[in-house]
């Protein structure tokens, strides 16, 4: 019950990480707003949290919105009279291209959102919590394209190490606000995404070719574990700490 009465705010939530993410915190008596696109994915996590200590509320948009952003966060606001916790999880690949094959579309849809909603839910999140007595705390979810060089397509690096860069300047500039703000990277996850033909047909091969070893998966566990300490108070003096979840794959 480390989460009872507060209030937290999960995009992606309708699979993978983002899902098992939502799920723990209600475990833990978090009222959840999970958000995501897929209206029924949402409903089936919100009865799959029914008898638990917290609760989950369905809010379904797209996280490249400013609009959907602020929405979520009124939503909190709403249920509980205040925003204890953001967990920016939303995601999406790009197809592994290298910057010659990269087309205008790809790179603005990968920044929008993957950089552009994160950017308008922290910034909302932040002018909440600056006025909250206990300030508050943001999870960003990255991956280790966002510390390492050749292990997605350029946007997709681009979007994840510009995220790095997004949490770092946040923990520091909020700092006396008692706001923290963490990131983490992790490597292969079995989420849905990993495991489809959209993987297999995007050149992971290419890119993955260098590495002589066989590439481990976590589980979405693994990641949900992570970022339940972040937010929680064993972690009060973590703040703009890039923490990597990967099973080793990014020391080589």
């Amino acid at each position: 019950m480390k989460f009872e009465g507060k209030s937290v705010v999960v995009t992606g939530a309708s699979s993978g990480m983002g899902y098992e993410i939502a799920l723990e915190f209600a475990k833990e008596g978090a009222t959840v707003v999970a958000v995501a696109r897929r209206a029924e994915r949402l409903e089936e996590l919100a009865k799959s949290a029914e008898g638990l200590a917290g609760k989950i509320l369905p809010y379904v948009g797209d996280i490249s919105s400013q609009e959907v952003n602020e929405g979520m966060i009124a939503l909190a606001l709403k249920e509980c009279g205040k925003l204890d916790v953001l967990v920016n999880n939303a995601g999406v690949l790009d197809e592994f291209k290298a910057i010659g094959e990269l087309t205008n579309e790809l790179w603005e849809k990968i920044m929008a959102v993957n950089l552009t909603g994160p950017m308008y839910a922290m910034r909302k999140a932040v002018q909440i919590m600056e006025s909250q007595e206990n300030g508050g705390n943001i999870v960003n979810i990255a991956s280790i394209g966002g510390i390492c060089g050749c292990r997605a397509g350029v946007a997709y690096t681009a979007s994840k190490h510009a995220l790095v860069g997004l949490t770092k300047n946040t923990a520091y500039m909020y700092v006396d606000k008692k706001i923290r703000c963490n990131v983490i990277c992790p490597g292969g996850v079995e989420t849905e995404v990993m495991n489809g033909q959209q993987v297999s047909q995007m050149g992971l091969g290419r890119v993955l070719a260098g590495l002589d070893r066989a590439i481990p998966q976590g589980k979405t566990k693994d990641i949900a574990s992570v970022v339940l300490f972040l937010a929680g108070e064993e972690s009060s003096f973590m703040n703009g700490s890039v923490v990597v979840v990967d099973g080793g794959v990014s020391c080589n």
